[in-house]
């Protein structure tokens, strides 16, 4: 069987619409053929650092910056599988997956010097401005991409287990992208605007889609909300991507004003959404589309159509074109409303972990995908996700999904986060605890009484706990595993 290829996507674009903005960050922009040569000639001094290198796999440690974005083009015109490294880990946790992927040579931001300082021997650091600073080797540019190649590597969060590596293929971004587009459509006036990290499938799947759509990206280093608030409102931006905490604060910061009438798509991933958070933005004007995906399924596999948006709120919607979905539960295939483990297939979707056989063979079954998510799909076939099977509790032999109390709890006013996470309880297993960050005034009668109205009593937490601050990844998700650790090393108290 031939392999699958396609042009070469970076020098494609450059051919196609060398003048057509490429890249912004607000002080420097840069066209398409501006790309493409910086790509290159990055390219010529980084073969010059590895073209004796026997490793396919190449470490980045970068932060949202325009020579960060010519580099991860850079490191796929040399023929290298990127391994994106998380720059908000511990020492520890780095050294774990650059030993896992055996790298023998890792790129860094020069901000990363120190945390970065225990390589050595047989990995090589080299620093932006060692890198930059090298002289030059010519190289043979390659005109086509084999979709089966890898192309990424990113490492799940670890909500279940060790982290491992997923595998991302050239053709995994193709049709995420494709799959994308068949959904919110292109135009060549798009700008999508990133400031969710690049090493994260949601912002390095924004750079794949830019080159292969022909589209702009403005860049911002770190998510900054009033900037952000005014780029939206100027007419600059057309697409985003956020969370759910992002949107949040961005909503709160908007105050009575509204988006520019061409802003016509808000991103939402990272999990179930607050209710109460979709209706402020359906208040407000904000186009939401809630979304369903994971590093595994090289960003969303299921995206609410825009003309859902209203009579669909809190769904996810239905699976992009190239992909399947269905909900599994323990008499097989469950029927519409029957929750269940969700199950996705699709050719956006990893051909597996790297060096984890165990987990590839309990994650794939004839071509479908466990997520480890559990949701339900309605009788029209649009998906509900209900929350993450390793957050579940199981309270008095009940099924308590977190997300469903936070969205309660982020209801209430003088809350401004909430997370739940399950404790131990000699009389029902686990009970629901609620961490939350509060307003002045606030109390806990406060709380109880609005959870009384609102929810079943067995949902309602039974411990409530101040906290400066939830615990998020760089993308900022909540990490409910984070604060169960907590509770049980006394990190945290009631303080009843």
């Amino acid at each position: 069987m031939t392999t699958q290829e396609l042009p070469n996507w970076l020098k494609q674009r450059a051919f196609l619409t060398p003048d057509r903005t490429a890249l912004t960050n607000g002080d420097v922009e840069y066209t398409f053929g501006e790309l493409w040569e910086k790509a290159i000639s990055i390219g010529e001094q980084l073969h010059t650092i590895v073209k004796h290198s026997s490793h396919p796999f190449l470490g980045l440690m970068i932060k949202n910056k325009v020579e960060s974005v010519f580099l991860v083009h850079a490191i796929q015109q040399l023929g290298f599988t990127t391994v994106l490294l998380n720059n908000k880990l511990s020492e520890n946790e780095l050294s774990f997956q650059i030993q896992d992927m055996g790298l023998g040579t890792v790129i860094y931001d020069d901000e990363f010097a120190g945390k970065l300082s225990f390589l050595g021997g047989e990995v090589e650091g080299v620093s932006f401005s060692q890198l930059f600073g090298t002289d030059p080797t010519r190289f043979e540019v390659k005109d086509h991409f084999q979709l089966d190649q890898a192309c990424s590597v990113m490492y799940t969060s670890g909500t279940t287990g060790a982290p491992k590596g997923v595998l991302q293929s050239y053709g995994n971004h193709w049709w995420s992208a494709i799959g994308s587009s068949l959904n919110l459509g292109i135009t060549e006036n798009d700008t999508w605007l990133c400031s969710v990290p690049l090493f994260h499938i949601s912002g390095y799947s924004i750079l794949m889609r830019s080159v292969v759509y022909g589209m702009n990206v403005r860049l911002f280093e770190t998510f900054d909300v009033e900037g952000i608030n005014r780029e939206l409102m100027s007419g600059n931006v057309t697409i985003m991507s956020v969370v759910s905490n992002m949107l949040s604060r961005l909503m709160k910061d908007m105050g009575d004003e509204t988006y520019h009438p061409r802003f016509r798509c808000m991103l939402l991933g990272g999990g179930p959404a607050p209710l109460p958070l979709l209706q402020k933005c359906k208040e407000n004007g904000v186009p939401v589309f809630q979304t369903y995906g994971m590093t595994e399924t090289a960003s969303q596999i299921v995206t609410l159509s825009p003309e859902y948006s209203m009579s669909k709120l809190g769904s996810a919607g239905k699976p992009l074109f190239p992909s399947e979905l269905k909900i599994k539960n323990e008499e097989g295939t469950a029927k519409a409303n029957q929750e269940g483990e969700i199950l996705v297939k699709g050719p956006n979707v990893t051909t597996g972990y790297y060096r984890r056989e165990e987990a590839n063979a309990k994650s794939f079954e004839s071509g479908w995908f466990h997520t480890g998510d559990i949701g339900y799909m309605d009788e029209e076939g649009f998906l509900f996700v209900l929350d993450r099977r390793s957050d579940l509790i199981i309270s008095g032999g009940e099924n308590v999904y977190p997300a469903e109390i936070e969205s309660v709890l982020l209801s209430c006013d003088g809350v401004e986060d909430a997370g739940v996470a399950g404790i131990t309880s000699d009389e029902w297993g686990q009970v629901p605890c609620a961490f939350i960050v509060k307003k002045d005034h606030l109390t806990k009668e406060d709380i109880i009484t609005h959870c009384e109205k609102n929810l079943a009593s067995y949902k309602r937490p039974k411990k409530i706990v101040f906290v400066d601050e939830l615990p998020r990844n760089a993308s900022n998700k909540l990490l409910r595993r984070v604060l169960r650790e907590q509770w049980e090393k006394g990190m945290v108290a009631d303080e009843d």
